[in-house]
């Protein structure tokens, strides 16, 4: 039966919970991202921040998780959480929420959080926001502000959820930077939880599975990214990008019109359909700024723009224009870069 958690029942200082995607390669890298905005807003408005993990061989990495942010750790260990399953995983974490009633539950915009958190939502009767880029907290009205690209990315929606708990919200991968867990020093407890399910909560089962080599662009986790847009004319631009890229350590991005052009492949592709990123520094060259693009590197500390056209959006964005010609101004700046003495 389906529970229903209104605004009344949680209250104001209830949880921030976050659920816990994991593997064995470890935890994936937006749980952490997640923990660091719960912790910035309990900062805002104190409360308690709880990480939700069902798992059964990787059960050791909770002291992680405590130790990045979470206050506590609610583990839920049953050889059925081995490997995800829709049904099992539904289940546990709406029991968990029923338990704990946490204000706000995150999820990462993973392939597996996007089947999940629907479900979840549907046995919890309350709303969701998917593919975030964005979160904030109202502390009057004890909002969670959840932004993301709308009608067809040509607007940034901010919504929200007044009536029904938890507000509930997927959040894409690289859209949180991790400083704020270091900064705060929250360091938490574990404890275990029986999430009672048995194999009548098993509603599919994997039959085969076929592993798929990926070159990951790794932009997600950069310091530095070189993105180049329609307005590299092909292959050929890039491969100049490529050469300033390797130069300066960055990684290679791109937007949706290069990609579509089969300039570079989607695992480059910045933006509302591709990956999000935050680095100390962004180069955006031949990108005219479309809110699809921005929507998916607005976070950068940094921005340098390199566009012929002076009315370009992406100058509006810009902490550093440069209007000029791509194939005069990238060529000399390797030319200076190579110039430079080693150290």
């Amino acid at each position: 039966m389906n529970q229903q958690m209104r605004k009344d029942v949680c209250g104001a200082a209830a949880p921030i919970a976050i659920f816990v995607e994991a593997s064995s390669c470890g935890i994936s890298r937006v749980v952490l991202e997640l923990i660091s905005k719960a912790t910035e807003i309990a900062s805002k408005s104190p409360r308690e921040i709880v990480a939700f993990f069902p798992c059964f061989r990787n059960a050791d990495l909770a002291s992680e998780l405590a130790e990045a942010g979470a206050d506590r750790v609610i583990v839920a260990k049953d050889p059925l959480f081995d490997t995800y399953e829709t049904g099992c995983y539904a289940s546990a974490v709406s029991a968990m929420a029923r338990s704990t009633l946490p204000d706000i539950l995150l999820f990462g915009a993973t392939p597996l959080g996007r089947d999940l958190a629907p479900r979840v939502a549907n046995r919890l009767v309350t709303g969701l926001t998917a593919d975030c880029t964005a979160l904030d907290f109202d502390t009057e009205e004890g909002l969670l502000l959840q932004t993301r690209p709308a009608f067809g990315g040509n607007v940034m929606a901010t919504i929200v959820c007044p009536k029904h708990r938890p507000q509930m919200a997927t959040v894409r991968p690289g859209a949180m930077p991790l400083s704020a867990a270091k900064k705060y020093k929250r360091v938490g407890k574990i404890e275990f939880f029986d999430a009672k399910i048995s194999p009548v909560n098993v509603m599919s089962r994997i039959l085969d599975i076929t592993r798929k080599d990926v070159v990951e662009a790794g932009l997600e986790s950069a310091k530095i990214v070189v993105s180049g847009g329609r307005g590299m004319k092909g292959v050929e631009g890039f491969e100049i990008l490529k050469e300033l890229a390797s130069l300066i350590g960055a990684r290679l991005g791109a937007s949706r019109a290069a990609v579509d052009s089969g300039w570079i492949s989607h695992e480059h592709q910045v933006g509302q359909t591709g990956h999000s990123t935050h680095p100390d520094i962004y180069v955006a060259c031949g990108i005219s700024g479309a809110i699809q693009h921005i929507s998916g590197m607005g976070g950068s500390k940094f921005i340098i723009a390199i566009n012929k056209d002076r009315n370009a959006p992406i100058h509006d964005v810009a902490d550093l224009s440069i209007v000029g010609d791509i194939f005069k101004v990238i060529p000399k700046l390797i030319e200076m870069i190579k110039e430079q003495p080693k150290s």
